[in-house]
């Protein structure tokens, strides 16, 4: 327990010194405000910058219920934009330690495999889901004042579907920062497969159970509908597991020191 708080407070050090916890909640923040004074003044700006001949502007556009538009906070900002800053950000989480010997030498320490990788997604899974977290919020609060009201659980519920799609883009691109050498091969990976996981999210309902992306649609459609999918509680328990592969499959490598053999 000593090691793995050490290590938590190491992480944290760090991305206090690259000033992680800084710019990574505003950038959320910035795409939190986007989508809903983007759909607000759209029209407006149109027509403004006498851009709107032979273009047919919906005059439901700002008429849309509060759900609706922070549902497309998700789907336009957050699964987009959203997903690769998190890659990016944390394409070195094991990566940067292989490639200047401290995973080499932590190793040599008594210090646990699971204490090294529990502070690596404690701290970085935090800050991630925090950011998220504050850039959602924003968005509600924009939305409300411009739109409808969003009741809070609803607001609640959808928050907690779309973090457990959150965990596992951590626990996934921690686990391809163990596989690979390169940064920039980690993130290609991790933004092309995450991609891919939420462009397929409909498409088939048999991958969708077992498609971690589809926590975002269930989020979605808790905000539009204001229920709950019963599919949702099935999609969590597989979302979990999924996790906890991604993890294993970490643990498996740092333990048995594959990366010296990359």
């Amino acid at each position: 327990m000593n090691n793995f708080i050490v290590l938590t407070k190491k992480e944290f050090s760090q991305m206090m010194h690259d000033y992680k916890v800084i710019w990574l909640p505003i950038i959320f923040i910035i795409l939190g405000l986007t989508q809903p004074i983007v759909t607000y003044f759209l029209p407006s700006i149109l027509e403004s910058l006498g851009g709107a001949q032979g273009i047919t502007i919906d005059p439901s556009m700002t008429n849309q219920k509060g759900g609706e538009v922070l549902a497309s906070t998700l789907g336009s900002q957050f699964d987009q934009l959203g997903i690769m800053i998190i890659a990016i950000s944390m394409m070195g989480i094991i990566q940067s330690d292989k490639a200047n010997g401290m995973l080499a030498f932590i190793l040599t320490r008594p210090v646990n495999v699971v204490s090294y990788i529990g502070g690596k997604i404690v701290s970085n899974g935090l800050i991630v889901v925090l950011s998220v977290s504050i850039g959602y919020i924003v968005s509600y609060l924009y939305v409300n004042y411009l739109f409808t009201d969003i009741p809070f659980l609803h607001m609640i519920t959808g928050l907690l579907f779309y973090l457990a799609w959150v965990l596992y883009i951590v626990s996934f691109t921690t686990m391809i920062s163990t596989i690979f050498r390169s940064q920039g091969i980690i993130a290609l990976i991790s933004i092309v497969y995450l991609l891919v996981c939420r462009i397929i999210v409909g498409l088939c309902p048999a991958i969708d159970y077992v498609n971690p992306a589809s926590m975002s649609k269930h989020a979605m459609e808790s905000l539009i509908t204001g229920s709950v999918n019963p599919n949702g509680i099935v999609n969590i328990l597989l979302t979990i597991i999924c996790i906890l592969m991604t993890l294993l499959v970490t643990y498996y490598w740092i333990a048995n020191k594959k990366f010296n053999h990359e």
